[in-house]
């Protein structure tokens, strides 16, 4: 077995001198690389890292740009701070940043973040081969812990690792203005060198995907997707239950209105794109050019807080409940947990059935989450796809069926796979695409 760490040393070129901004991408990281270089406790100018008494003074040597993932501001200024010290006109070392922002299994490269790459400066990829026949580099949150792969690598005679420079990649006008153009290009030219594929799922999706909420989300959900076009978007809100209130007001006075493709781009106030007709053909159901902003919102509502199944459901219940009586009916049901779990066709009426025990034909969110207090595993218990849906892929100009036949809610992305990263995520070919945009169907 094998493991690479991945670096990206951003040669910049400025006023005549040779500056190197160190940009480094680590999928398969070492135990001591993530204790040295790689804790991120937050903002650098208030939480002056301290992950060990020992460890505390070697990574300040180093002058890192500390980074918290779950504070947007934090993340802000880390770009910033990028940005300055690459174009500082020599004063800073080089720096050395990972682009994927996590440790995977050796499989593939993910997703690179942007931020290494708005510099807009051209960069030197450098990968590093761990050609041990005893693989104890490679580690992921699955698996044996930090420690425990430290000390097999330690108990090793012999440690080998393969530095190799790749050329310099100086990026295209349109690259310097599209940062993630420019990671997804650099990116190719590593795994080529690698003979790795690539795929475009990230950590944040690994996140989504295995969140401990009552509904944990199935390996065919069409919700990772989603997310991926949020980010590309940027609609992932910093202020997120505001905004998610805020819509959800929105969403109830137009009572199931369907939107066309412009009045889309309206409620989100966004230009409309390619990328925003992707995210609308997730909900075109039928495909009329119509969808149902109300799906929008739960989606939106589990990407952003996926552990939070209540709050989700609280939110999609105000959307669709009546008026006079605050409940909603089985189809509707139906509906909002199909989008709430990314599938194309769910079975909710044994569901329904247990919570409706006066057989009224409508429930209220009070008695829904009284019966999941009273039955937190329900999903498991109550739940199960049926469907047979056409996935297509952007850029793809093929369809492919896939057969979903009754796939109990069980096989959710917590169930153990070969691949580390996270279940199904392994790439399907190796130009870096994966059959997505999975429809959600009535």
């Amino acid at each position: 077995m094998r493991g690479w760490s991945f670096i990206c040393w951003a040669a910049l070129g400025q006023q005549g001198r040779a500056q190197f901004v160190a940009v480094a991408g680590r999928r398969h990281a070492a135990a001591c690389q993530k204790t040295a270089c790689r804790r991120e406790p937050g903002d650098s100018s208030r939480n002056p890292l301290a992950p060990s008494p020992g460890s505390g003074p070697l990574i300040k040597y180093i002058r890192p740009v500390f980074v918290s993932r779950s504070d947007q501001n934090s993340r802000k200024k880390t770009v910033e701070e990028i940005k300055r010290r690459a174009h500082n006109g020599g004063d800073w070392p080089h720096i050395m940043i990972f682009p994927e922002g996590t440790c995977t299994n050796r499989s593939c490269l993910i997703t690179f973040k942007p931020g290494a790459f708005i510099p807009a400066v051209p960069v030197q990829p450098v990968v590093i081969r761990y050609p041990n026949k005893l693989d104890t580099i490679t580690w992921t949150w699955q698996g044996p812990g930090a420690f425990k792969i430290l000390w097999l690598t330690l108990c090793q005679l012999h440690n080998e690792f393969v530095i190799e420079f790749l050329p310099i990649y100086t990026p295209s006008e349109e690259e310097k203005r599209n940062p993630a153009l420019f990671a997804v290009n650099v990116r190719r030219v590593m795994a080529t060198a690698l003979g790795v594929p690539i795929t475009d799922y990230s950590f944040e999706d690994c996140q989504l995907a295995m969140a401990e909420g009552q509904l944990r989300l199935p390996v065919d959900t069409c919700l990772l997707e989603f997310a991926k076009l949020v980010r590309r978007l940027g609609l992932k809100p910093q202020n997120t239950e505001k905004v998610l209130q805020d819509y959800g007001n929105r969403a109830r006075k137009l009572e199931g209105q369907k939107l066309a493709l412009g009045d889309f781009a309206h409620f989100l106030d966004v230009p409309v794109s390619d990328m925003l007709r992707d995210m609308f053909a997730l909900f075109d159901e039928h495909e009329d050019n119509s969808m149902d902003i109300r799906e929008y919102v739960i989606a939106l509502s589990v990407v952003c807080r996926p552990a939070k199944t209540l709050e989700t459901m609280k939110l999609a219940f105000k959307m669709f409940e009546a008026e006079e009586d605050s409940a909603i009916t089985e189809t509707e049901l139906a509906v909002i947990l199909r989008t709430a779990l990314g599938v194309t066709h769910l079975n909710v009426s044994n569901l329904f059935t247990a919570i409706d025990v006066d057989d009224t034909g409508k429930i209220t969110f009070e008695k829904f989450r009284g019966f999941v207090e009273e039955n937190p595993d329900f999903a498991d218990d109550y739940l199960h796809t049926e469907s047979v849906v056409s996935q297509r892929g952007p850029g793809h100009d093929h369809d492919t069926q896939t057969n979903l036949s009754t796939i109990n809610l069980q096989g959710t992305a917590n169930s153990k796979t070969a691949n580390g990263i996270c279940p199904d995520f392994s790439p399907k070919d190796h130009d870096g695409t994966v059959d997505a945009l999975m429809k959600k169907h009535n």
